[in-house]
């Protein structure tokens, strides 16, 4: 059995990263319809505007050139390579006209699809492309098969609009063999006209069509598995286990600092046992206290513990430790509205410290 997953399974959407190779690897959604729809109405382009003058002068030049025909040199081998080329020059007017509009028209619907790209992938020889069996497959297999569907129901289509519009075609040509040869022309034109009009209307619904079904079919091949999302996730992101313990080193680096700042805190707040924060503030350096530390239930405990051993003043007030909390960041200033309820524990700070200087005076 092949590992390859089935499509029942691919219920994620492709990741922008998938698209991305996709892209990348030259495997693009085309329609095949669209240039042919291109080419049919480079051909309505051609007999609408082009091809009465272009025909009269071709027919002007092979009349004279049948009614005197005596009057071409034809002795010596220069003499047949000189008519050759004039004769060829006329005629590639003509031809060159559809040409261009032909090329032009098909290059316009392909670069309309898909911005060119130059992808070396596509052009890299590959065995299955020589392979006879591979081969098989792709004439024979599903898809070929559904190819295989679309054009023989487009070809009945298109078939069945042509029928239709030359329903009464018989008669106009019946009309037009008594009429003289100029206007026998015209008839012919509008006929030819009025089928590559119908041609023309049915191919640009089918384009249409399979232009929206191939950027859809390309979008259904790419969905992926939940399996394959996560494995793309882990190549461009790394594994899950290995980014939350990367994670988890840094909060633990983080509080080794935290905690390694907490002896040089001028005061710390707390609630009794959930919150504490610890501020440094000193004259002249700070313009306002600067939170060292801050933390919840045993990080609390731990930062009331190292300030008692250095001998920082710790004040219990709940509801400031509650509020603060939530607004504080390390090794930032506090905000403003702290200001008056930080000061006034700062000035009992410096109390107490003016206190203990005298006490140690006497």
């Amino acid at each position: 059995m092949s590992d390859a997953p089935d499509k029942e399974s691919k219920t994620e959407e492709p990741t922008e990263k998938k698209v991305r190779d996709t892209v990348e690897k030259g495997q693009l959604p085309f329609s095949r319809e669209a240039p042919a729809f291109a080419s049919f109405l480079a051909i309505l382009v051609f007999v609408l505007f082009f091809a009465r003058d272009s025909a009269a002068e071709l027919g002007g030049f092979l009349s004279i050139f049948i009614e005197r025909a005596e009057e071409w040199q034809l002795g010596t081998q220069s003499d047949a390579i000189a008519l050759y080329r004039i004769v060829f020059l006329e005629i590639a007017k003509v031809c060159g006209t559809v040409m261009l509009l032909l090329v032009s028209a098909g290059l316009a619907a392909s670069l309309l699809q898909n911005t060119p790209r130059f992808v070396l992938e596509r052009i890299r020889p590959k065995a299955s492309h020589i392979s006879p069996v591979k081969g098989w497959s792709r004439l024979f297999g599903a898809r070929g098969m559904v190819e295989f569907a679309k054009s023989l129901g487009k070809l009945l289509v298109v078939g069945g609009f042509v029928a239709w519009t030359l329903r009464a075609a018989d008669v106009r040509l019946l009309s037009g063999m008594i009429t003289p040869p100029l206007a026998f022309t015209v008839t012919i034109r509008d006929i030819a006209v009025d089928i590559l009009v119908a041609v023309t209307a049915v191919m640009t619904v089918i384009a249409v069509a399979d232009i929206a079904w191939s950027r859809f079919s390309w979008r259904q091949d790419l969905r992926m598995t939940r399996q394959e999302v996560k494995d793309e996730l882990k190549q461009t992101e790394g594994d899950p286990i290995v980014r939350a313990r990367q994670r988890s080193l840094a909060r633990d680096r983080a509080r080794r600092r935290m905690m390694a700042a907490v002896p040089r805190a001028t005061l710390v707040i707390a609630n009794p046992t959930h919150y504490a924060i610890a501020l440094r503030y000193r004259r002249g350096e700070d313009a306002a206290p600067v939170v060292v530390a801050k933390g919840q239930d045993l990080i609390a405990l731990k930062i009331r513990e190292i300030a008692r051993e250095h001998g920082i003043p710790v004040f219990e007030e709940p509801s400031l430790a509650r509020s603060m909390y939530k607004q504080v960041s390390v090794d930032s200033m506090i905000p403003s509205e702290f200001y008056k309820a930080v000061a006034e524990l700062v000035r009992r700070v410096y109390r107490i410290g003016e206190g203990t200087r005298k006490g140690d005076m006497k």
